[in-house]
């Protein structure tokens, strides 16, 4: 996979992350993914179609989805399990949107899926694509949460 394909997906991951949960994520390095063990305690997972298929994952430690949550809704948590689950797919979701834009700006165009969102420890994550999964490891004051991305090869 072409590693500026991955650009996008952590301009994204900072832009939203800052913007609407005012975290500011640190990326550490890109590295190809040999498992589908989840690195985290909740994922939202989105179905991309285009040019080549593939899919985008965000997972979570329980401690920084819960930050997220907190600092996106405020005191205004009713249901910690739901809101989590909802944060992440909109979280998700919002990545996904701006990633989009800026791989359209490099001449690739994609639709995306509705989210889904996957809980629990030790879950795995099955990216549709046969393609590598390039993740990339994202670190914060909150706990930690990485970044795949994983389209069809050429």
């Amino acid at each position: 996979m072409d590693i500026n394909l991955a650009k996008p997906f952590i301009k994204a991951t900072v832009d939203v992350l800052s913007t609407m949960a005012m975290i500011t994520p640190t990326a550490g390095k890109p590295y190809v993914k040999k498992d589908a063990v989840a690195h985290g305690d909740v994922s939202g997972i989105i179905g991309i179609t285009g040019e080549h298929n593939g899919t985008i994952s965000v997972t979570f430690s329980k401690k920084c989805a819960l930050a997220i949550v907190k600092n996106m809704l405020g005191d205004d948590i009713q249901d910690v399990l739901n809101d989590v689950k909802d944060a992440v797919g909109e979280i998700t979701n919002m990545i996904s949107g701006q990633a989009r834009r800026g791989l359209s700006e490099m001449g690739y165009v994609f639709q995306a899926a509705t989210p889904s969102v996957i809980m629990g420890n030790n879950h795995t994550i099955s990216h549709i694509s046969g393609g590598p999964i390039m993740a990339v490891p994202f670190t914060t004051e909150h706990g930690d949460f990485t970044v795949e991305v994983s389209f069809d090869a050429d």
